[in-house]
């Protein structure tokens, strides 16, 4: 494999992983535009994005393959359970910039 081959097949990877974190989190600031109307975008994208990277590289890690049913339940499991926990878990406390809100 080519290093453009190597480019493409990193970006195809990691395309779905970004395209759930991005529409899940304009989904949650849309349903819940007053609850959330004090975090900003970034607050919510972050830990989306990184419970998605972490949950498809775990079930790429364990099914030895991309694209398995497995790895998409889990991306979509972690990316909900990123969003739940930082708009409205123990996750929620926090403002934006991690510091407790005044």
């Amino acid at each position: 494999m080519g290093p453009i081959d190597a480019f493409w097949h990193l970006c195809n990877f990691l395309l779905p992983a970004l395209v759930t974190a991005l529409l899940t989190t304009a989904a949650c600031r849309a349903l819940w535009r007053r609850a959330l109307g004090g975090l900003s975008w970034r607050t919510l994208l972050r830990p989306a994005l990184i419970a998605a990277l972490l949950a498809q590289t775990g079930a790429l890690v364990l099914a030895g393959r991309d694209g398995s049913m497995l790895g998409h339940a889990a991306l979509v499991l972690a990316v909900a359970l990123a969003l739940w926990w930082r708009a409205f878990g123990p996750g929620a406390s926090l403002g934006g910039d991690g510091a407790p809100p005044a």
